[in-house]
């Protein structure tokens, strides 16, 4: 069993090494033809802006260089995992070429694009083919060591190198059979590990700060969004509150003056404004617990966020399932937004999607609280303008949280939300 394991290893680690080689020699030949073309294109398109042509074929061959650098992050990630960040400034819709040429000179991700054309062509080009060099010069060795000497040493006058061993009968054909043995395990170890390095490298040149720009970008959007909600909030909380609340107190304040003036001289009308006087009061007193409850529900403060959900689940029309599995309680304001996002998928899942069950999953996993909310409808759910699911994730972005909706025709639907927390 463990020699079975041993063996189907080693196949899986050789086929990778195979692959990363052929993958290599395949970035080597592209890379080279396609980065000088391009870096002497921008050159030229950049030294004729003053001319004016460069001001319509430098966004052609930024947008071409663009294009470039976003195959290399497609390819880093989806080959060896290393994520490239990318920054890019937006353009404006109907931008003259003036402006589009500057904008697009200006903008730093485009500038780390330019300059990586150089290095892709240099250190890029060595990388890239390292890998396809330890793979496959060792087969030359080996075929050497079998015998395929004679051919190379009369091609090569008498003497013929492989690497520094010199071959000129079968005793050094043998030498430089041993050294591409050496190769060959060099290449079983290290290839990987070189493929991830020519990946890195572009990482280094490409990346630069543009994780750090696209955190600020993030940020400030988040924070433009939860300015935005809590303000349409307060202005919500004063509506309810005039249009509901305080009008039941004000009319409840004008029965009970009217009743001082006719409790001597009319105690049954006095009577029926009391009656009337106490309706309002139980109606005022309920409104406020609504209230209450939609600022921040009591249930979640006392007991949670698990108890909360289930507290929500059982107020819906239809059979909803909840599962909770959290050894702990996040920080209040992580509760309230998840619970918030929650209620909005649940009532959408009511409202649209024509189910007839809904489940309801919360778990702590890795860091990260993970809600999963799923129906038998009939699917279509997207995230978009005008969508509940988009404010759903306006209010996650405010916590770094993700929004994910599988929701194909015919359903099922899922939503997902995922909230970086810690619990205690």
């Amino acid at each position: 069993m463990n020699t079975d394991i041993t063996r189907g290893t080693v196949r899986a680690r050789a086929k990778e090494v195979l692959l990363d080689a052929v993958r290599g020699l395949t970035l080597a030949v592209a890379v080279l033809p396609l980065g000088v073309a391009f870096l002497v294109l921008t050159l030229l398109s950049i030294a004729f802006v003053p001319l004016g042509i460069g001001l319509f074929t430098t966004p052609v061959v930024l947008t071409g260089v663009r294009a470039l650098a976003d195959v290399h992050r497609r390819l880093a990630e989806e080959w060896c995992g290393v994520r490239i960040p990318a920054a890019y400034r937006p353009m404006p819709a109907h931008a003259n070429p003036w402006t589009r040429t500057f904008r697009l000179l200006g903008d730093p991700q485009v500038r780390r694009d330019v300059l990586w054309l150089p290095v892709s062509v240099t250190a890029g080009f060595v990388t890239a083919l390292l890998p396809a060099l330890l793979v496959f010069y060792p087969v030359e060795g080996l075929l050497l060591a079998a015998g395929l000497w004679r051919p190379y040493v009369s091609g090569a006058g008498g003497t013929y190198w492989y690497a520094f061993v010199p071959v000129s009968d079968q005793t050094s054909a043998f030498g430089a059979g041993g050294l591409a043995a050496v190769l060959a395990v060099a290449a079983y170890r290290f290839v990987p590990r070189a493929m991830k390095a020519h990946f890195k490298l572009g990482r280094a040149v490409l990346g630069g700060d543009a994780e750090l720009t696209e955190r600020v970008r993030v940020l400030t959007e988040t924070r433009r969004d939860a300015v935005d909600t809590s303000a349409a909030e307060l202005r919500r909380i004063e509506r309810d509150l005039h249009d509901g609340a305080q009008a039941r107190l004000v009319a409840m304040g004008m029965d009970l003056g009217t009743i001082e003036m006719l409790v001597e001289h009319d105690p049954a009308q006095a009577k029926q404004l009391l009656a009337e006087a106490r309706r309002n009061s139980a109606e005022a007193l309920e409104e406020l617990r609504d209230l209450v409850r939609g600022i921040h529900p009591p249930v979640l403060a006392e007991r949670g966020l698990g108890d909360a959900v289930r507290a929500l689940a059982l107020r819906l029309p239809l059979p909803t399932e909840v599962t909770v599995e959290l050894p702990g309680r996040a920080d209040a304001p992580v509760e309230s937004a998840a619970y918030f996002a929650v209620s909005e998928v649940l009532t959408n899942a009511v409202k649209h999607s024509g189910a007839d069950r809904i489940w309801a999953d919360l778990h702590h996993t890795d860091g990260r609280l993970r809600i999963t909310v799923t129906d038998n409808g009939k699917g279509g759910a997207a995230v978009g303008a005008g969508s509940g699911l988009a404010g759903v994730e306006r209010r996650l972005g405010t916590f770094d949280g993700v929004l994910a909706v599988s929701s194909p025709a015919g359903g099922p639907t899922m939503v997902t939300l995922e909230i970086p927390c810690v619990l205690s």
